[in-house]
């Protein structure tokens, strides 16, 4: 476990919503608040999932939004994004631009979605930590 920024991707978040128990869970339990975050492009993608969800699980989102802290994406990030390799209609690009802006990895289920992007450092927390 390192001190670095992590910034937890869409599916990272959904899982934790969906799976009290799972390895994503125990992942997130395993680290000071301050070193976890979301990006807004993930909130949004998260959210917009849960337009038509019961009152809990938008509660359950917000208190999982809360924990980790919602990161703006800013102009450097921006500027970051428009040197990555493009990939059309990819939340995937916005969120790595906004993790290298801050020195983060990104916690996700998927790491192939960002192997391209260099320099840019991911954790598969669908892996039980050691």
């Amino acid at each position: 476990m390192t001190d670095r920024l992590i910034l937890l991707d869409s599916n990272i978040c959904i899982y934790i919503l969906q799976n009290a128990s799972g390895p994503e869970v125990a992942q997130l339990s395993n680290r000071n608040k301050e070193d976890v975050a979301v990006s807004v492009i993930s909130y949004a993608e998260v959210m917009l999932g849960l337009t038509r969800a019961p009152s809990d699980q938008l509660w359950a989102a917000e208190q999982l939004f809360m924990r980790a802290g919602v990161r703006n994406f800013t102009s450097e990030a921006a500027h970051i994004y428009a040197t990555l390799p493009f990939r059309r209609n990819s939340f995937d690009r916005l969120i790595a631009a906004h993790a290298l802006s801050l020195g983060a990895a990104i916690a996700t289920n998927n790491p192939r979605d960002f192997a391209d992007i260099p320099g840019l450092v991911t954790e598969d927390w669908t892996i039980w930590p050691a």
